[in-house]
């Protein structure tokens, strides 16, 4: 039963989203119920369209994580964007440069190579923020527009694809990609990794000490200090964890899908990690859940694009509405 009062406030968030939804959907003279269906089923009616939501999936999930476990230690990392830029990046320079390698060499070293950038580009306004506390929000977002003039220096110079129409660079060696899955649609082990991931960050923030002193500094600075927890390490530990999650996800999207460096593969994976880890209230074992769910609506939203011609925004006016559906739950349920 608990479970269920639980779940019941998310269900009327997106009962109540999807009809205010519908008036705009409506509005646009397009048949709602078509509009719904397509945006709901769309995911499952084919195995392309599965594989779909679920390379969209893996992104999300890491970008919430790299979200969510800043915001347990009280703090707020927003520069999932720039780090899984400066992940694929790093992962892409060392696949290019080390194409020869065979796999068991190469593959790691792209791994390692993205997930030390990204932390090293969390390490940033984490060491700000402990040094001379300096609000994270503000240097990790500004780092992303850092992150915007790297990825563009490095796929428009030495390493650039001449034939391409777009900044791209040219493609990593096949040691470094990512083992396929499934070959037919195209799946690849950044599945498993966002999984472990996901299991890894909920197994720590409920099961250790290291966690439990996490949720602490995050519950309540002062006492978690006058304890004995070091609350600027937790601080810091916590954005340079978060850094090299969201590096991971640079990582996949360029040795499990692109296979090359290419400006603009961070879409708008950071707004939607962030709603998603809102729609969690920051709870680690829901985010693969909300993940799944937005991307199920990212793949009907573009199905709906295509069929009926409904704008690519009407989807993030569902997901805002779930968002603040949600939230005022909270106020309901209080009062």
């Amino acid at each position: 039963m608990t479970i269920v009062r639980k779940l019941v406030p998310y269900v009327i968030a997106i009962i109540a989203s999807f009809a205010a939804a519908g008036i705009f959907i409506a509005l646009t003279g397009a048949n709602v119920f078509q509009a719904y269906e397509t945006i709901l089923f769309t995911s499952f009616r084919t195995p392309n369209g599965f594989v779909q939501t679920l390379l969209k999936f893996i992104p999300l999930t890491l970008q919430a994580l790299a979200f969510t476990i800043p915001l347990t230690a009280g703090k707020f990392n927003m520069g999932g964007e720039g780090q899984m830029i400066v992940g694929a990046i790093a992962a892409s320079v060392v696949g290019i440069l080390g194409a020869d390698l065979p796999a068991v060499i190469l593959l790691p070293l792209v791994v390692l190579a993205g997930v030390a950038a990204g932390a090293i580009w969390g390490f940033i306004p984490a060491w700000l923020l402990y040094k001379f506390n300096i609000n994270e929000i503000l240097t990790s977002m500004l780092l992303n527009f850092v992150s915007f003039q790297i990825i563009d220096l490095v796929a428009t110079g030495s390493l650039r694809d001449p034939v391409a129409g777009h900044p791209t660079t040219v493609q990593i060696g096949q040691g470094g990609f990512l083992p396929m899955l499934i070959k037919n649609p195209p799946l690849n082990a950044g599945l498993i990794l966002a999984l472990l991931v996901a299991a890894g960050v909920y197994l720590y923030t409920t099961r250790t000490t290291g966690g439990y002193e996490l949720v602490a500094t995050g519950a309540n600075p002062r006492a978690a200090a006058v304890f004995g927890i070091n609350v600027k390490r937790m601080f810091v530990f916590s954005i340079v964890l978060a850094g090299a999650i969201a590096g991971l996800s640079g990582v996949i999207e360029v040795a499990g899908v692109q296979h090359r460096l290419i400006v603009g593969l961070q879409h708008n994976f950071l707004v939607l990690g962030v709603i998603i880890a809102l729609i969690s209230r920051g709870n680690n074992l829901a985010v693969p859940f909300v993940a799944f769910f937005i991307a199920i609506l990212e793949i009907g939203a573009s199905a709906m694009q295509r069929t009926m011609n409904v704008p690519i925004e009407m989807v993030f006016i569902v997901e805002a509405l779930v968002l603040l559906f949600v939230l005022l739950s909270d106020v309901f349920r209080r009062r």
